[in-house]
């Protein structure tokens, strides 16, 4: 935990169980979410809730070593707090960020940290949601107090996956293994890779944080993978910006005229991804080769069976994977797993990979309502039943938003645009004397083709492959699906007209 975490945790003993909004989840999301709740909506009393004991969410949740954005700052960063540090920042320098945001927004006394939520029920009587939480002891892992809340609405914050733990499939022979296997979700504050072997499995960005993150204190890592994954190397500095302050100009202007600049320049990489896939994929792939050198088989280990971006691109600051395997420090091995062994992993090839340790970088747990059983007039919900509006809000689930950021850009912009729209929202429900809302299908929807909520053939995760079947479905019109294009939503969100029929009011 930061400095600026302990400094920031207060105590509630006596504010008050009954809020206009209550948050939910006191990361990236919860925080810029309060910052634009209190900003444009300050006749609003609310609360959030988080079920750790300091602000970060993903950033609390990550200690493994290395940890770090896969996006630029300057547009993971709120649109309204400049960035100043590197591009690509630490999980610390992140978790210090936030807390400026906290502090300088007088934000922390609206938090209530160990809050676990178990229960939401909307009651279209009473036109609120009732909350039945569990305030859980410092320290503690199981037990606690039951605490009841209620709010007249709900923005969800807390993410799309499972906090707890992270996936890591079953392979045969886990139990044979003698070392430890670990998860980067639940890093063990205690575990010692000291000239050890370690086998790193797993092709994304916590694979390719960690390898290099341990390389030097390990007698050596392996990156394992299934098939390969494409990446960005670059250096971690920002020339624009850079000069930009070398002629002393205001830090303001150097932070909206980098993040236009980086906007535009990711705008231009997604569409060339979409339209010209070749062209990208043989840039991607040189891009690698001048840091692994000619005779390094590209071919097998860095070139993707999916086109660019049809999975996450990851930026490697200073290339420092790349460096590290031509260096002799790690090594990468592309194959599949037959069974784990006592002493490592037997390949499907017939290789054995010898490990002391074992770290699965396998993904995450979906997990798109945080566990939360929500009830509406005493019926559970199932999401999964339920029709996406934007992918903010779901039919049949009155005064809740949701908040779900961006695939190919930084999840904050989402933020940032959720916000003013649910601000927005708000202030037009007390102009017009409503206490509900909820979005319904409109009579020109009638017969609409249900989808699921995203197509694989546009992003295909496993992560959320492995439980689309949790997600909302879609639509084929604007309004009913989740658009992943920002530079689209930028321009859409805001023109929302809140008065058209699938908003309806009581």
């Amino acid at each position: 935990m930061t400095e600026t975490a302990v400094q920031e945790r207060p105590t509630h003993e006596q504010e008050a169980d009954h809020f206009d909004v209550l948050i939910v989840g006191a990361g990236i999301s919860g925080i810029g979410s309060a910052y634009h709740l209190k900003e444009q909506c300050p006749w609003a009393s609310f609360a959030i809730l988080d079920a750790f004991d300091s602000f970060g969410g993903t950033w609390v949740t990550h200690r493994y070593p290395g940890v770090r954005s896969d996006s630029d700052l300057y547009t993971f960063g709120y649109r309204f707090k400049p960035w100043k540090g590197a591009p690509i920042a630490t999980g610390e320098e992140i978790l210090r960020y936030m807390g400026e945001v906290i502090a300088e927004n007088d934000l922390a006394r609206h938090i209530r940290y160990r809050h676990r939520i178990d229960r939401a029920s909307w009651s279209s009587a009473e036109k609120r949601w009732t909350i039945e939480a569990t305030e859980i002891a410092p320290g503690a892992t199981e037990g606690g107090t039951a605490r009841r809340f209620t709010a007249n609405f709900l923005w969800m914050c807390q993410g799309y996956y499972r906090h707890a733990k992270g996936y890591t499939p079953e392979w045969p022979g886990m139990a044979d293994f003698t070392g430890p296997i670990v998860h980067p979700q639940t890093w063990p504050a205690d575990l010692d890779l000291k000239g050890k072997r370690v086998v790193v499995i797993g092709s994304g960005a916590t694979a390719a944080t960690l390898v290099p993150a341990i390389a030097e204190e390990t007698a050596h890592v392996t990156l394992l993978q299934r098939s390969p994954t494409y990446f960005i190397p670059g250096l971690n500095q920002n020339e624009l910006a850079d000069l930009l302050r070398v002629l002393e100009v205001d830090e303001n202007w150097v932070h909206e005229i980098v993040r236009r600049n980086i906007l535009h320049n990711q705008e231009v990489l997604v569409r060339r991804a979409q339209e010209e896939p070749e062209a990208v994929k043989a840039e991607l792939l040189e891009a690698a080769r001048a840091y692994l050198g000619p005779d390094f088989d590209i071919a097998k280990h860095f070139t993707p069976r999916y086109r660019p971006w049809q999975q996450r691109l990851a930026f490697i600051p200073d290339g420092d994977l790349f460096r590290g395997i031509a260096a002799g420090k790690a090594s990468v091995v592309t194959d599949e797993i037959d069974r784990f062994t006592a002493t490592g992993i037997r390949l499907k090839s017939g290789e054995e990979l010898p490990a002391d340790v074992i770290i699965t970088a396998t993904g995450f747990e979906l997990s798109p309502r945080g566990d939360i059983d929500f009830v509406v007039d005493g019926r559970p919900v199932d999401y999964a039943e339920t029709v996406t509006y934007r992918g903010m809000m779901n039919t049949g689930v009155p005064n809740m938003v949701w908040i779900m950021g961006y695939f190919r850009a930084s999840w904050t912009l989402r933020v940032d645009l959720v916000g003013d729209f649910v601000c927005r929202l708000l202030n037009h429900m007390r102009a017009i004397g409503a206490r509900q809302v909820e979005v319904a299908l409109r009579p020109e929807d009638a017969g609409m083709a249900l989808k699921p909520w995203i197509e694989g053939d546009d992003f295909s995760p496993g992560y959320l492959m492995r439980g689309l079947h949790l997600m909302p479905r879609s639509g084929d019109k604007p309004e009913w699906r989740h658009n992943q294009d920002y530079w689209q939503e930028r321009r859409e969100l805001p023109a929302i007209d809140i008065e058209d029929a699938a908003f309806r009011y009581s």
